[in-house]
This record gives structure tokens, sequence and C-alpha cells, in this order.
């Protein structure tokens, strides 16, 4: 067996400029750094509104309009439930047999 000292020269030393290099990244990150403005907005100035661009009303009328439009069809979405099944039937059936379903005390 060798010894460590002849090891360490056969193994492979890879330069430092090629360690740091990114291959299949094509380049340094593609993204907006952080700014520390809320949605990289700066805050107008005093006294004056901010402008709102051409999209974000057809957003909110999009996104709300959406919301309240199932809210509507989630409330009057018919019941499927096996519940208001079972109890239909047991009312179809009692009736074809001549039997009361509703309980009505003796007094």
């Amino acid at each position: 067996m060798l010894p460590t000292s002849s090891l360490r020269a056969l193994q492979v030393r890879v330069p430092r400029r090629i360690t740091g290099r990114r291959f299949a990244s094509h380049g340094p990150p593609q993204f907006n750094e952080p700014s520390g403005w809320l949605f990289g907005e700066k805050p107008p100035a005093p006294g004056q509104k901010r402008v709102k661009e051409e999209w974000e009303n057809i957003w909110y009328v999009g996104m709300f309009g959406s919301m309240a439009m199932a809210a509507v069809l989630l409330y009057y979405k018919p019941d499927t439930s096996i519940q208001t099944w079972a109890l239909r039937e047991a009312k179809e059936r009692m009736e074809a047999r001549g039997e009361k379903y509703k309980y009505e005390p003796s007094s």
C-alpha cells in the first residue's frame, strides 16, 4: 500500500476558477433583487395617489367576481348527501305502506 503522502499527490486537483463556474444555468440568477418595498414599489409622495396599472382592475373583477359566483353556486348546490336520500326513501316507503312518518304523541 502506498503512503498517504503519495496518495494525496495522485488526487486530481480542480482549479478554483472552475469550481465556482455554473455550466448549465446560463449565468447568474435572473430574479429581481429584494428592495425592501412592498411588491417592489416605492410608496408615492405624501398627497399623491398611487397610479394603478391597466391589468389591476381586470384582476380585481375576475378574482372577487369568481369568488362571489362560487359562493352563490355553493349556496344553491343540490343536496346529494346519502342522509337526505335515505330520509326521502324511508318516507316514500312508509307512505306506500300506509304508515305515518311523523311522530304524533298520543294524549
